[in-house]
């Protein structure tokens, strides 16, 4: 198969937050058809381990092949950083991690301190911590490990996120950062939220962007492409019904999922 000459993408996350990737890359690909993967009957990845979390990606890649995709957005920082070598070695078809956006950070931070909110998972990572070393090794950079936080955006727990975000920001600007990076894909969509509590000041980046460059890149030799709005099919290892009613929530529109056993 040539997978840049096929306008089909694939998409997987432990749970929502990869819709805040799905959104970005649809803005700048609206024509191709989105399968789009939630493993939300394993969550939390956190507490897996590196071989639970290859094993548990190459399962959902396998699901996803049988709908003929070109192209694989790893739509999960905690999957990127344990697995992603992984699946690029197992795989032919392209793949594209989430990393965090630190490298950008490293040239905007005024201060030269930078905190990257992450799950407590991915900020104990080597990936990560690599990466801080490779982009941003003059700077002073803090990684906070949010507990709590990716659970309560999955269910859209507004108190419990409140609370969290409360505290975890409260950290960012003791610290003293002119620069976050959220670091999962849960966050986008607390955005506005974390910028209240953190002042006007600090720039907040995230990977999302960066990531829908990254394929349209990898598919820029497309063919064939005759529609002219994205299809779209969302399936969910746990319950579809809780899926659709959080998904159409962040999304803002109606959405309807499919059970997947992977």
């Amino acid at each position: 198969m040539n997978f840049q000459k096929n306008n089909k993408i694939g998409l997987f996350d432990s749970g929502v937050g990869g819709l805040s990737v799905f959104v970005e890359v649809k803005k700048l690909l609206p024509d191709m058809e989105y399968f789009f993967l939630a493993d939300q009957a394993h969550v939390p990845y956190g507490r897996k381990t590196q071989k639970e979390l290859q094993d548990l990606s190459a399962r959902i890649v396998k699901f996803l092949l049988k709908s003929d995709i070109g192209i694989l957005v790893v739509a999960c920082n905690t999957a990127t950083c344990y697995a992603l070598d992984y699946l690029r070695q197992v795989f032919k078809i392209p793949i594209i991690g989430v990393v965090p956006a630190l490298k950008p950070a490293a040239k905007l931070t005024k201060n030269n301190k930078i905190a990257v909110m992450s799950t407590p998972a991915t900020a104990k990572s080597t990936y990560l911590k690599n990466l801080a070393k490779k982009f941003a090794k003059d700077k002073e950079v803090m990684l906070l490990g949010c507990k709590g936080l990716e659970d309560a955006v999955e269910t859209l727990d507004r108190k419990t996120i409140k609370t969290l975000l409360d505290e975890y920001t409260k950290d960012v600007r003791d610290f003293g950062a002119d620069t976050v990076v959220l670091g999962c894909t849960h966050y986008p969509f607390l955005k506005t939220e974390i910028k209240i509590r953190v002042g006007s000041g600090i720039q907040i980046l995230d990977s999302g962007r960066a990531i829908a460059k990254r394929t349209s890149q990898l598919l820029k030799d497309r063919e064939g492409r005759t529609k002219s709005k994205a299809i779209e099919t969302f399936y969910t290892t746990g319950n579809p019904q809780k899926f659709s009613q959080i998904a159409s929530q962040l999304l803002k529109y109606k959405v309807n999922s499919q059970f997947a056993r992977i």
